[in-house]
């Protein structure tokens, strides 16, 4: 049992915005002072993402203490920066339950609280949304406000921008917030952080202004001539052309972490829209990891810590911890490029997640981090491959999922040899439902041209990339997150054989047909049942010749897959014995037909039933009769 983290009776007074807007002005520093230690402190003893949450305390103050929330709307990003939104929104009590099972989610969810009004997790969705909000407050005849907050590494997708452009044009009560603190997971990338990176700097501006002002001081006339002239060329020096050209109010950039500017302008803001005076948007400057010197020295690090104290801050452990498949990935790639000078890395914006900072550096000119832009990264990918070029495109699956007309149309239809090394494939822990893998194999599968191989551990993770790479078609190579068995990982870049599976066990009365990590607990469960245990390896092509082996062999088969069951590789066997004219009972295990809760993943998946036992029990309920004979016959 955790002692419960100590509050000031500010910070302890405040169960709803209704008790923040009591507040007076003067209160407000000392209460963001005491939700930013809330922050560390909570998530020092839980996890969970930290540099972005330090970085909109004082933001997050100021908006619900000038809009009337929740009748307001506010609409967060992403989502993983509303820590401080969920301690001022009657969650305080529950943050030491933080992505855990059962508890509060690390990003907002609409059946958690009435204040987060649109569930996220995914980039670049908010401006829509709350687009939608202020159309529907001005067809409903409400006078409520829509507020988009969004971060300027999710400025840099398409959606956002398609957003403005329509919001532009709209007549509703919508701000759009651009939290600018120049990081967003990976360090950002793309013209347009550049632009604002060296224009809100501020140093062109402010020293074209200071000389300025020393020059004419002398001559009041043409101080003041240069004053108004100092206002109407404002617009060339920062973003302001660029969003009015949508048709916004721009206004900014303002300190982001001082509460003095942000509650007026705001309130400004609010007025001008109350009479009106069309979509208004408000940059604001912030740094990651505010408050905190660690994680503001290192935001990256802190972005996603697990448990640590705060005192001490992050410490490597004793032991070195088992490779992770990601870091698997990413030595196979820094070395396939050492042999093959056509491959290309693509990442959009998760250099760090998908384990490519090594290839980054040793090969900083095949590496093209895209940006928050999936759909650009699988397109781009072709058109490389299209001139020749070998693009192997590093994606979380749950990402992948946002650029599936252009895998279609792009990628297969033109039959382009490129790799998708698709991370956190299955179930993925405290992140929960918006970043599980539980689709994939199901929404890849049924794409001409593609093959899905689903390694079983880290040195086949290693192999079967080495196999996709020498394929002449799109190939999705998906592994976990986390680390696996502990297996050897080979130092050599050999393959294992296309479309081939192997049978790692032979028992008699049930075959277990295993796609990906679940072959080791379906091992274990072999070995009490006296099963057969096939490793599959591919989803896509299947091992035909190995399927009618397991199939003649024995009485029934269990397909076993960190993935939906719902057309996923199960699916994909039943249509194979179909096809074959094979009659047989098929019990199919995978995820159900539920989005799966956050919490641990051992927790997970024994809920799933995809764990030893689960599994088991799962078995031994459909097949009691199989199991039976088969071990009457080897008495």
């Amino acid at each position: 049992m955790t002692t419960p983290i100590a509050m000031s009776n500010l910070l302890a007074s405040i169960d709803s915005p209704a008790d923040l807007r009591r507040l007076s002005r003067t209160q407000l520093r000392p209460l963001a002072d005491e939700l930013r230690d809330h922050v560390l402190q909570s998530v020092s003893r839980t996890g969970g993402h930290l540099s972005s949450n330090l970085g909109t305390v004082e933001l997050t103050v100021a908006l619900h203490y000038v809009f009337n929330t929740p009748e307001d709307r506010l609409v967060w990003d992403v989502g993983h920066q509303t820590y401080p939104h969920k301690i001022l929104t009657g969650r305080r009590d529950r943050m030491d339950s933080l992505r855990q099972l059962g508890g509060i989610s690390g990003f907002p969810r609409r059946d958690e609280s009435e204040y987060d009004t649109f569930g996220t997790a995914h980039s670049s969705t908010s401006i829509s949304a709350a687009l939608g909000m202020a159309m529907a407050a001005k067809m409903k005849g409400e006078s409520r406000h829509s507020v988009a907050i969004i971060g300027d590494g999710a400025m840099t997708a398409g959606m956002a921008f398609e957003a403005l452009n329509n919001a532009g044009v709209a007549e509703g009560r919508l701000l759009v917030v651009l939290n600018d603190n120049d990081m967003s997971i990976s360090p950002p990338v793309g013209a347009l952080n550049r632009y604002l990176a060296q224009l809100m700097s501020g140093q062109f501006y402010a020293a074209a202004k200071n000389v300025g002002k020393t020059v004419l001081k002398g001559a009041p006339p043409l101080f003041e001539l240069a004053k108004r002239l100092e206002e109407h060329a404002k617009g060339m020096v920062v973003p302001a052309t660029l969003f009015e050209k949508f048709g916004f109010n721009y206004v900014g950039p303002i300190d982001g972490h001082d509460l003095d500017s942000l509650i007026p302008t705001l309130e400004n803001i609010r007025h001008l829209l109350d009479h009106n005076s069309g979509p208004q948007f408000l940059h604001v400057v912030t740094k990651k990891g505010q408050g905190y010197k660690l994680a503001e020295a290192d935001p990256v690090a802190y972005h996603g810590p697990g448990k640590f104290d705060p005192a001490v801050g992050l410490v490597k452990p004793a032991t070195a911890p088992k490779p992770t498949f990601t870091q698997v990935f990413g030595q196979w790639l820094c070395d396939m490029a050492a042999a093959d000078p056509l491959l290309v890395g693509i990442t959009p914006a998760m250099r760090e997640g998908s384990g490519m900072v090594e290839f980054h550096q040793r090969f900083p000119g095949r590496y093209f981090d895209v940006g928050i832009a999936e759909q650009h990264a699988v397109t781009f990918a072709a058109g490389l491959a299209c001139e020749g070029m070998k693009p192997v495109v590093a994606i979380y699956s749950t990402f992948l999922q946002r650029a599936y007309d252009q895998l279609i149309h792009d990628v297969a239809l033109q039959n382009l040899p490129m790799v998708f090394a698709l991370d956190r494939a299955g179930l993925v822990g405290a992140d929960g439902a918006t970043h599980a893998g539980a689709y994939d194999i199901a929404y890849l599968r049924c794409i001409p041209n593609m093959a899905i191989a689903c390694p079983s551990d880290e040195a086949e993770t290693r192999q079967l990339l080495s196999t996709a790479h020498a394929q002449n078609h799109p190939v999705a190579v998906r592994y976990p997150r986390g680390s696996g068995v502990g297996a050897a990982v080979p130092t050599s870049l050999d393959g294992l054989p296309y479309g081939k599976g192997e049978v790692r066990r032979r028992g008699r009365g049930v075959a277990i047909l295993a796609f990906g990590t679940l072959l080791h607990p379906a091992l274990s469960v072999a070995e009490a049942l006296d099963a057969s245990v096939a490793n599959m390896r591919w989803a896509k092509p299947l091992d035909l010749d190995l399927l009618r082996e397991m199939a003649r062999g024995h009485q029934a088969l269990v397909t076993v897959e960190e993935g939906c069951v719902m057309g996923g590789a199960g699916s994909a066997v039943l249509e194979a014995l179909q096809a074959e004219g094979i009659n047989m009972p098929v019990l199919q295990l995978g995820l159900s037909d539920v989005f799966t809760e956050h919490g641990d993943p051992a927790r997970l998946m024994a809920a799933e039933g995809l764990d030893a036992a689960g599994i088991e029990r799962s078995i031994r309920a459909r097949f009691a009769n199989v199991l039976g004979a088969g071990l009457k016959a080897a008495a």
